[in-house]
Formats: C-alpha cells, structure tokens, sequence
C-alpha cells in the first residue's frame, strides 16, 4: 500500500523541518561540502535521508512518471499516424492538417507557464492526476465527432494541451529531487513514445477498420496512469538533493522575479533558442514526414494513391515509427556518452554536443528530400542518420536547464522553455509548412507529383531552422561555466541572490548602517 504524502493537497513539499536530510556534512547521508568547485552527490543512504523515499520506492516512481511521459507523446503523435485518413474524412487540404498540431501545441504553449506557476509552489501529484483525467476524456470525445464539425476537432486538440502541460512542465523538476539519470531515461521514453504513436495509430486503424479507434487506445491507458500516480507516487522536497544539509532553504519567489532572473540567464536563454529549432524540425517531421513518404511511394509508383472515400493504405507510418524509436534512442544515449565523456576535458562539452548534432542533421535531412523522388530506400538511411543526430541534444537540453536553473525556479523555466520552443517552434512549424504547400502546389498544374514537389520543397526549410539551432547552441557555450557556477554557489547557499538593489552600497547614516545606490556617493 502505498504511502500518504506528508504534503497536503496543494501544498508545498520543500519544507526541510518535516522530510529527512539534516545530518553533519561528511557524514552519511548528508550531501557535504563541495570540492573542486562541484557540488558532491550524495549516496544511496543521504538520497533516501534527503527525500524519504527508499531507492526502490524512487525507481518505481521514475517508472510511472515515464510511462506517462510515453502515454502524452504517443497521444500527440498517434495523429500524425492516421493524417492521411483524417484528410480524407474531413475533405480538409495541407494547411488544415497542419492546423491540427498547430492548435494542439499553441494551447500546450499558453497552459505550460501556468502549470509552471502551480509546480513550483503547490503540490505537484494532484495538479499531474487532475491534468491527464483531463486529457483523457477529451481524447476519448474527440473520437465521436462528425465529418461535418472540423472545428470541434481542433477545440478538442487544443483542449488536450492541458494534459501535457500539467505533466511536462511538473514531472522533469520532480524527478530530478530524485535522480540525476532521470533526464535520460525519459527522453528514451519520449522517443519510444512518438513511434508507439504511429505505429498504434496504423495499426489500430488497420486492425479496427476505423482511424477512429486510433483515439480510444490512450484515454484507457491515461485512466490507469491517473491510479499510478495517486497510489504509487510521493513528492519528494524540491531541491534536497542539490542542497547541503547545513545550508538554508531555497524559498520560492515570485513569479516577475523569476522571469527577470531567467531572462538574465544567457545560457538558458540561448539553449531555449537552440531548442526551439530542434522543435521546428521535429514538429513538422512528425506530423508532414509519413505524408511525405507516402506520396513519395506514390509518385515512384510503389503504392496507389488516396483517393477519396478510400482507406488510405501505406506501411510508412509503421517504418517511420520504428525508425523514430531507434533513433531516438540511439541518438539521445550517444549525445549523454559522448557528452558524458568530454565533460572531463571540456567543461563546455554540453552545448557543443548540441550544436554539432544539430548542424550535422542539416544536410542528411536536406539529402532525405532531395533523393525522395529517386530512391526511397536513401531517403530512409538519410531520415536514420539525421534524425540520429537531431536527437542527440535532447536530454543534454534538459540537464543544462537543471544546472543553470535554481530548483525554485525550474517548473517556471520549463515552462518558460516549452513557450518559447513551441511559439517559434512546433506551434506554427506543421501549419508553416501545410501553407507553404497549398501555396506551392496551387501555382503547378494539379497532379500527384505536384503535391509531391509541393510537400518536399516546403519542409526543406527545417535544413536550415536546424543549422540556426546550432549557432545558438554555440553561444550558449560562451556563458555556461560562469551560470552553472552561480546557480551552485546560490543553491549552497553562498551566493545571494542576483536583483535590481544590486547596484547599491552599505554606508553610515544617522548612526547606522544604509544601503544606497552607488551613482549617489561621491568619491
């Protein structure tokens, strides 16, 4: 049976006087004293004293919250799976299918800073349990509406967006209070994800007979994420871990006061920027690449086209999936390895990890589009390559956040994150390129080929999205020393924290001591 938590319904959980964790520094169970300038991690035992979880217990956690990373991606993706068919039973063109994702992803955007705001003061299980009920009876509604009410599908898409923002934003921060490995093992869990989404949204359809059912599969499995979480999950406090026992608690602040302190945060704002183009990209493959193949197969004359009032019938959703899974996991342990390994001679190796996967994806994703009318074998082993190296940045992104970023602060700089990477990103990426396609494909002569040439000329942009990614991951690796630095030295509790008084000076006044400003002192 699983424990109560000690913190009650949306409350905080950080207070340091009711968990574990006190204890002598070297001692342990404690977390001790920093040496060379890095903050010491503490063993299994001061893990378990910091959190009050057992290891046991704080892996099964881990556990759940990965599965419903997985269960929200495959959600998101399961779409992209059947796009063909939805097409076809709405009578709708690229730009409205791109208008799909965009709808979905815009209101993920606006609910993340708020959810954001919630994770950093309240209790973070409830918000999570309340966010995917939520989603889940919206995806189950969104499978019954009629081919004559378009619209209601996008208000349902957009009202999906509330499930993720309660999870992506919450459980990233929460884990971390748990485990520094965390960050791997759930980007493997988003990859996963977004395969399982197309492979479930084929092959259910095919199974089913009805893409609608391709809809019905994740509200149950969101049903049982909600009993995991309320039975198997305790919050531990936000912090413990990095901080030393004799050192004080780290209060929230407000909410402006974080943003300002965000926005002076050069490394976190730069690698937002590089995130956003990895965001780009991966939003308009998603929802445009298995189209994509699929009208390719039909212009080289391997499969008949989608007519209308016709199945749309291809095995490039299944490939496209499993291609994906792969490479994703490929991708994301090759960028922690190899990351892992140049750290120890090169302090900046994160960010440089980043832009060198994102600038070596750009010409294997501009190869993939340029070969796709001549071989759709090479396109594959060019989508593999590409999507290898895109994804090696991906859980190195989030581990930059964790050290750049104070614990009180990192829901709202996740969520800080996910609008910036979505406003530029993924939220107008899909719908960019459906436009651009219409608007292509209008000006040639109607034909297959033409949608073809329209669709390939169009996401041949995410090439270059890509490569201004890595220009930013470059600049990132200007400032990141120095801001890790100060986000340890201020967790320790040895560094005050950065404001608008900093510029002011203690000097006698009237028997006592006065902070001032220092333009006002003559010297």
């Amino acid at each position: 049976m699983a424990g109560s938590d000690t913190a009650p319904f949306l409350s905080q959980a950080d207070d340091p006087d009711d968990g574990p964790g006190s204890g002598p520094a070297g001692l342990p169970g404690s977390v001790g004293s920093p040496k060379s300038g890095e903050p010491q991690v503490p063993d299994r035992e001061g893990l378990q004293r910091i959190t009050g979880l057992s290891a046991a217990r704080s892996a099964l956690v881990v556990a759940v919250l990965c599965y419903i990373n997985l269960l929200n991606y495959m959600d998101r993706f399961t779409v992209a799976g059947v796009l063909p068919d939805i097409e076809q039973f709405f009578g709708i063109g690229d730009s409205s299918s791109g208008l799909i994702q965009t709808v979905f992803i815009s209101s993920y955007m606006v609910l993340a800073p708020v959810f954001g705001y919630l994770g950093d003061r309240y209790n973070r299980k409830y918000l999570m349990c309340g966010g995917i009920a939520f989603w889940s009876l919206v995806t189950l509604g969104s499978s019954f509406i009629p081919r004559e009410r378009f619209w209601l599908l996008l208000l349902t898409r957009g009202l999906v967006g509330v499930g993720e923002a309660s999870y992506s934003t919450i459980a990233p921060r929460f884990n971390a209070d748990l485990f520094e490995a965390y960050q791997e093992r759930r980007m493997h869990s988003v990859f996963f994800a977004i395969g399982l989404g197309y492979i479930a949204g084929s092959k259910v359809k095919d199974v089913a007979g009805d893409w609608h059912w391709a809809l019905r599969v994740t509200p149950g499995l969101g049903v049982v994420a909600v009993l995991l979480l309320f039975l198997v999950v305790r919050e531990p406090p936000r912090g413990a871990v990095e901080r030393h026992s004799n050192s004080p608690p780290l209060n929230p602040t407000s909410w402006w006061a974080d943003l300002r302190a965000l926005a002076r945060n050069p490394s976190f704002v730069l690698s937002s920027l590089g995130f956003t183009a990895v965001a780009f990209v991966t939003g308009s493959l998603a929802l445009w690449a298995p189209a994509f193949l699929l009208r390719s197969r039909v212009v080289l004359g391997e499969t008949p086209p989608c007519l209308p009032g016709d199945s749309c019938s291809s095995s490039d959703s299944l490939i496209f999936g499993l291609i994906t899974c792969l490479t994703g996991v490929l991708g994301v342990g090759l960028g922690v390895e190899i990351s892992r390994r140049l750290r120890r001679s090169n302090p900046r190796a994160d960010p440089l990890v980043c832009a060198a996967g994102l600038l070596g994806s750009a010409p294997f994703l501009f190869l993939s589009l340029a070969c796709a009318r001549g071989s759709i074998v090479a396109t594959y082993i060019f989508i593999f390559i590409g999507e290898t190296l895109l994804s090696m940045n991906w859980a190195i992104v989030a581990d930059i956040l964790l050290y750049v970023v104070i614990p009180t602060r990192r829901s709202t700089a996740e969520a800080f994150q996910i609008v910036l990477s979505h406003l530029l990103g993924d939220a107008g990426s899909p719908y960019l390129i459906g436009l651009i396609s219409d608007r292509l494909r209008r000006s040639w002569p109607p034909s297959f080929l033409s949608e073809f040439r329209a669709l390939q000329f169009s996401l041949m942009l995410c090439a270059f999205v890509g490569a201004l990614g890595g220009a930013a991951f470059l600049g990132t690796a200007m400032f990141i020393e120095g801001d890790r630095r100060r986000a340890q030295l201020h967790v320790q509790g040895l560094l005050a924290e950065a404001g608008p008084a900093d510029d002011r000076i203690v000097v006698p006044q009237r028997g006592r001591s006065t902070r001032v400003p220092v333009s006002s002192v003559l010297i």
